[in-house]
């Protein structure tokens, strides 16, 4: 069976999403698509915080937000106790948020990377495991 990822964006996002759904099923992962699903303005809090309840309800076990720079919906999700959202410029940051924070869920800025790169850090995201040892106490310390 596999790992079910939340995703969600607000109007910001919508395209890089759907690309990232497909980027997910290559990585053998199942998308659990919380929306939006169009250009129609909406507020990236409200998106933060459906994907942050899937997790907290164990609909998924990580997650993907997506808004224009990514600043928002990351501060938004890491209002929730269990979040550790990681907003990720490029692939070096995504495999530290994983080895040394245990990011739970990635957070991108559409207006500022591109779909390829995109595709690459979320690659990154997914194929890195928490290293543990020292970084788990300091995790623990966020909890």
């Amino acid at each position: 069976m596999s790992e079910t990822v939340a995703i969600a964006s607000d109007h910001a996002g919508v395209e890089l999403k759907e690309a990232l759904k497909g980027e997910l099923k290559l990585l053998g992962l199942t998308p659990l698509d919380l929306g939006t699903t169009g250009p129609t303005s909406v507020d990236y809090p409200d998106f933060a915080n459906a994907l942050a309840e899937a997790l907290k309800n164990g609909k998924a076990a990580r997650g993907v937000l997506i808004c224009g720079s990514g600043i928002g919906i990351s501060i938004a999700a890491n209002r929730h106790k269990h979040i550790r959202a990681a907003l990720c410029h490029n692939e070096e940051v995504a495999v530290l948020s994983r080895q040394h924070n245990d990011a739970n869920v990635l957070a991108l800025g559409a207006r500022v990377v591109s779909d390829a790169q995109a595709k690459k850090i979320l690659r990154a995201f997914f194929t890195t495991d928490f290293e543990g040892g020292r970084h788990a106490r300091r995790v623990e310390k966020m909890s």
